[in-house]
Parts: structure tokens; C-alpha cells; sequence
């Protein structure tokens, strides 16, 4: 059932790669240390589920179950760097609340609100990684929940590219720009991608995708939940300690 779907998981590698592409590239000098190794922990889990799926599709079991352990390392990466960048996204807040002029229609509260859903996107991913662990045994539910994954944690940098993409095409009305709209066509695009991977392979009823769809429509409330002088409290309390 699986032995063409590492030629699928391709797509969203590079959806993946030309939505972060500018942002991380593009100031690649200036970028910090933690930023570097959460994207090439990203990128190479991203690989993993290219090569992994052929391995096991392809007679190279052995190799699977060798690269399978590695993989739990770099899941384990890309969970931590994530969730070790929140700090960053807390002091953007207070950066934005003293220049705003700087930051124009990124106000304190997207940030808050981009922290929040960060915070529930790799407690998903963390839980979709050790449910595919439970699993092995069972390749399609193992791989499922694999897959979903990619779903899970696209948004940071797709959405990124695409945000980009709008503030650029209406520079014109700086800072008067709704950023969160760009926000909802990435959240459309990710949606409509986990669907259709989920009916080609006949797992749109699987946990892995409630779970995937489930998050993405999370990432909806972005605003309200960022506006929230309580979320915001709770956010700097829990982060910065």
C-alpha cells in the first residue's frame, strides 16, 4: 500500500522548504544558533520520512529499523528546538510593545498567540511520535502516524513564506495590514493536503488524522487566543519562569 509514498512525501518537503525558504535564508547570518538547529532537525526529519518509507517498501528492512532509532533522536531534536525558541517568541512581545513602529502590524499579541499554538502543535507531534513507537509492530498505523507529523508541524514555516508573500504584495498599506489572513489560507492549504494524502491511502477516519486536523484548526484561533491578557500571562509565566 505504501511503495510509492516516499515520491508523495517529496511535495510537502518542498511546500515545507519554499515556505521557510526567504525567512531563513534570507538573513541566514543573522539567525541564532537555536534557529539553526531547529531547521536542519526539521529538514532532516522531513528526509526521514522520504527515505524511511522506502526502506521499508523496498526490501531494506535492516536499514528501516537502524534509521527508525535515529529518527527518534531527531524527533526528539526538532520537539526540544522548538519549544526552547517559545523564549524567543516571548521577548518579540516586549519588543514590539516598546518599537512598534518597528514591527508595524505584528503586534505583541501575534506573538502570543504564535507561542500558544507552537505549545499545542509539538505536544501533538511529541505524542504522534510515541504513538508511532507503540506501534511499530503495525506498519500502516506506524506509518500513519508518522505521516501525520509533516501535518502537524508545517505551519511555522509555510505559514512564514506565505505571510511574506502577502506583506509584501500589499507593502503599500503598511502597518495597515490583517496578517492573520495569510495565516488562514496556509491553514486551508495544509488542511486540503492531509485530506487528500488521508483519502489516497484510505486513513481519513485514522486517530493520526483527527489528531493533524484537529491541531490545524487550533491554529484558527491564533488570534483570539494571542488577545487573551489571560493566554498572555499564563504564557510569560510558563516560559519565562
Amino acid at each position: 500500500m505504501y511503495t510509492t509514498l516516499y515520491k508523495w512525501m517529496i511535495l510537502p518537503m518542498m511546500v515545507m522548504q519554499l515556505g521557510i525558504f526567504r525567512d531563513y535564508w534570507g538573513d541566514f547570518s543573522d539567525n541564532a544558533w537555536s534557529v539553526h538547529i531547529h531547521y536542519w532537525t526539521g529538514t532532516v526529519w522531513y528526509i526521514y520520512l522520504i527515505i524511511q518509507p522506502y526502506f521499508a517498501t523496498h526490501g531494506q528492512m535492516s536499514r528501516h529499523r537502524t534509521n527508525g532509532i535515529i529518527g527518534m533522536f531527531i524527533a526528539g531534536g526538532v520537539c526540544l528546538t522548538a519549544l526552547s525558541m517559545m523564549h524567543r517568541d516571548i521577548v518579540t512581545t516586549q519588543m514590539a510593545l516598546a518599537t512598534p513602529e518597528q514591527f508595524g502590524p505584528f503586534q505583541p499579541w501575534f506573538f502570543f498567540g504564535v507561542a500558544a499554538v507552537e505549545m499545542v502543535m509539538m505536544t501533538a507531534f511529541g505524542f504522534a511520535v510515541v504513538k508511532s513507537i507503540i506501534h511499530r509492530k503495525e506498519i500502516e498505523n506506524h506509518a500513519w502516524w508518522l505521516i501525520s507529523t509533516v501535518f502537524i508541524i508545517m505551519m511555522p514555516a509555510l505559514g512564514r513564506g506565505i505571510q511574506n508573500v502577502y506583506v509584501g504584495i500589499h507593502a503599500k498599506e503598511f502597518p495597515n495590514i490583517n496578517i492573520i489572513l495569510p495565516i488562514y489560507y496556509t491553514q486551508f492549504l495544509i488542511i486540503g493536503m492531509l485530506l487528500l494524502g488521508a483519502w489516497k491511502y484510505k486513513k481519513l477516519k485514522h486517530p493520526a488524522t483527527y489528531l493533524a486536523l484537529g491541531v490545524n484548526l487550533f491554529i484558527f484561533l491564533l488570534e483570539p487566543i494571542g488577545r487573551n491578557e489571560n493566554v498572555q500571562i499564563f504564557l510569560k509565566a510558563f516560559i519565562k519562569g
